[in-house]
């Protein structure tokens, strides 16, 4: 696996390569387009290491196994360990913030949800984690207050605002934090708002977060 955590300047950061935290049904207007049904608790899941990969390298997507949808959603670096943290505790452990992409095997997602059974296998395939650089935390003064776009073909995809969140940053890492022992070099990925849809080869997509950056990358073909 040819991945380090980097700058939003493509800086490498010194920081170990952890596990992916991940927390589903944290949009509403993605729970609606799903007709997912929702629960009192956080919908967490794991993404391998082997699943991350530089946003900006084209996407390679598995074939054979159905359609590959994009998930824009904030990622949270972190540069301290957590367990059974406060929300105010969790806030001070991150290094910073940038944008992934959790790509999803929908229909092989959509089978395995069917017989009632995990579904990581849709969600942690190799390179199933596209991350950009991080921009430091202390460059943002309120994660609540990030705007961030996904275009496909030059098309608006997904717009998403973190103040829409059911949970909050500081809340998601609070609670992984009582079920799992968070690591420096860890990420955590916040949940997608609606928008989610199929990735082709030969797609263009861009990126933006607020005014940090923008960037651009394609599918492979």
């Amino acid at each position: 696996m040819n991945y380090q955590h980097l700058g939003s300047q493509g800086q490498p950061l010194a920081l170990p390569i952890g596990k992916v935290l991940c927390i589903g049904q944290n949009y509403l207007d993605h729970i609606a387009e799903m007709n997912s049904k929702t629960a009192p608790e956080a919908l967490f899941f794991i993404k391998p290491s082997t699943a991350l990969c530089h946003l900006q390298q084209p996407l390679l997507l598995p074939q054979g196994q159905g359609e590959v949808h994009n998930e824009t959603e904030l990622a949270v670096l972190l540069q301290s360990p957590l367990s059974k943290a406060s929300e105010h505790e969790a806030l001070q452990a991150v290094w910073g913030y940038g944008l992934a992409l959790d790509l999803t095997l929908r229909d092989v997602q959509k089978r395995l949800k069917e017989l009632g059974r995990p579904w990581e296998i849709a969600k942690g395939f190799d390179r199933a984690c596209p991350v950009s650089g991080f921009v430091a935390a202390s460059e943002i003064k309120d994660p609540q207050q990030l705007e961030f776009s996904l275009q496909v073909n030059g098309q608006p995809r997904q717009a998403g605002h973190t103040g829409m969140m059911i949970r909050s940053v500081a809340r998601i890492l609070a609670e992984l934090s009582q079920h799992f022992t968070l690591l420096p070099g860890d990420l955590v990925l916040t949940g997608t708002p609606a928008g989610v849809g199929p990735l082709l080869p030969g797609d263009h997509l861009g990126i933006e977060l607020n005014d940090f950056f923008t960037l651009q990358t394609s599918v492979s073909a």
